[in-house]
């Protein structure tokens, strides 16, 4: 039995686990955010009888977030990864905030929609959508995304999957209809699944390597496969991941619920919900497990041109451009498995490149078809015609976005799809290489169908029982008729388009980011010297 420690060596220990000295200002840069977003949230809990005042605390408080992700993500680029310790705490014992280039240009993204989304909300969200938490949820959402982007340590990664989970809910239910408390369960059932393997993985690696703080398991899990269950571990995560990223095969939940919130929401959680899935997979997996990793890449691969063909052509089935945009969301997430499969900088760079184009590409998709919905009155393409006539600038907005995710030119999601194909090519995955163009293929047709009935078709052209047969015809989402697009709600809708524009244009910048990125990823020796500086363990 070991001897008792007294009080002056636990005292000395205990200074010895305490870092000297103040933080600078630039190491707050990944905490601050999080702290507007959830201290905001809480600022208008308690303002809640006042839902008018929501907008003019949000808004300012949302702007201020991103401008400090963008701080963030310029900091890190000149001068490499930075890391806080929460309570002074040395490395592994605290909670720690680690900003590389990957997490700070996921941040950012995050950000950007999540202004757009609340400037959208002025229009979209009614004074009882207010009233029962809009903009709180909101709020607690983009400081919990942050989190998760930025977190050093994979128990609270675990943590701020909850508490996205926690807003998502609040936000899934706005309206308390029927068919959004159907949709909410069947979210909130898979996804508390696929937290809880989460967390049973978490305890598991705990209880092998006696450390959570990614640094340190970067160190324990180089070389460890031969005397503990890495591959095991990496296999859990990978699952607990997918689940939560919609990947298939467990990527049902997804369109049964995505269509039933207000649209804004469906923006936010297309958006952010299963990226941050996907950020997991990446930064857990691929920069802590990379040899486990490629072990995994056949399983991967398969099932990633699963995801992006069967994405594809539940896109090209639907007749409600809700349902579509879910199946592309699904889609989407199947090109991200496919460069995490591929590996290596370039398939790890187009995996990176995409999220951030689909991170941005998504949201302006879903608030669109909310406008188109406003101007058609439905959102059932049996029942929209004549789009382009009523508004040619708006119909134009729409087709760069159809376009962006098709994965065709000048618009960015072309970019990662050449990527992709050509490191799939490289590693003689002609079949993964074959799916990626499929899915691009198909999901060119199933947008191109949407503009052309539409928009491009006249009004007089849909026939009685085309219109007979809508059951949702001239309603919104929950129900009210919608007759005129607003102006206000297209600023956020050109906020996210011009980047997709810019970046297809002027690829070259977010090309060398994401490469660098993702070199950092499978060298991940700046980031461990950010938590452990000078070797100090």
């Amino acid at each position: 039995m070991a001897a008792p420690v007294s009080d002056a060596a636990f005292s000395q220990l205990l200074a010895q686990a305490h870092v000297a000295g103040g933080a600078g200002l630039a190491a707050w840069l990944p905490v601050l955010p999080v702290a507007l977003g959830l201290g905001g949230g809480a600022v208008l809990m308690m303002q809640r009888r006042h839902p008018a005042r929501h907008p003019a605390i949000a808004l300012p408080l949302l702007g201020l977030m991103a401008f400090l992700h963008l701080a963030l993500l310029v900091h890190v680029q000149a001068g490499g990864p930075i890391t806080v310790m929460m309570g002074s705490w040395k490395p592994p014992f605290g909670i720690a905030f680690t900003a590389d280039l990957t997490g700070a240009s996921f941040a950012l993204a995050a950000s950007l929609v999540g202004l757009a989304c609340g400037i959208y909300g002025l229009d979209d969200i009614n004074t009882s959508g207010r009233r029962y938490g809009f903009y709180p949820f909101l709020l607690v959402m983009m400081g919990a995304a942050s989190g998760a982007f930025l977190t050093g340590d994979v128990f609270n990664l675990y943590v701020w999957f909850e508490v996205l989970l926690i807003s998502s809910f609040g936000m899934l239910i706005l309206g308390s209809e029927r068919e959004q408390i159907d949709g909410a369960l069947k979210y909130a059932v898979l996804n508390l699944i696929a937290t809880t393997l989460f967390l049973i993985t978490v305890g598991f690696l705990y209880g092998v390597f006696g450390t959570l703080n990614m640094a340190d398991l970067a160190i324990k899990l180089n070389g460890a496969a031969e005397t503990a269950p890495v591959l095991t571990l990496a296999t859990l995560f990978t699952l607990a991941f997918c689940m939560k990223a919609a990947a298939f095969p467990v990527n049902f939940w997804l369109p049964a619920s995505y269509h039933t919130p207000r649209i804004v929401v469906s923006a936010l959680f297309a958006a952010l919900l299963t990226k941050v899935g996907a950020y997991s997979l990446i930064r857990v997996v691929v920069m802590l497990m990379p040899l486990e990793r490629e072990e995994l890449s056949l399983l991967l691969a398969a099932m990633a041109a699963a995801t992006m063909v069967l994405g594809a052509l539940g896109a090209l089935a639907q007749t409600d451009l809700r349902r579509l945009l879910g199946f592309i969301v699904i889609s989407g997430i199947g090109s991200v498995l496919a460069g995490i499969a591929i590996g290596a900088e370039q398939g790890l760079g187009a995996a990176l490149f995409y999220a951030l184009h689909s991170i941005l590409l998504m949201a302006a998709l879903y608030l669109v078809i909310g406008q188109a919905g406003r101007l058609g009155g439905s959102f059932q393409l049996t029942s929209l015609a004549g789009l382009y006539k009523k508004a040619p600038a708006f119909a134009l907005v729409s087709l760069i976005l159809f376009l962006a995710a098709s994965g065709l030119p000048p618009f960015s999601g072309f970019w990662p799809k050449v990527m992709l194909l050509k490191a799939a090519l490289d590693i003689g995955a002609w079949w993964l290489a074959a799916a990626i163009l499929a899915s691009g293929f198909v999901t060119t047709i199933a947008l191109a169908r949407v503009f052309l009935l539409a928009y491009w078709r006249g009004e007089g052209e849909i026939s009685s029982a085309d219109a007979g047969a809508d059951a949702d015809a001239g309603h919104g989402p929950q129900g009210e008729r919608i007759f005129r697009p607003s102006r206000g709600a297209m600023v956020p809708v050109l906020m996210l388009t011009l980047p997709v524009v810019w970046f297809g244009l002027f690829p070259e910048s977010l090309i060398g980011l994401t490469q660098t990125a993702a070199a950092g990823l499978i060298d991940p020796a700046a980031y461990i010297g950010s938590v452990f500086p000078q070797g100090e363990r």
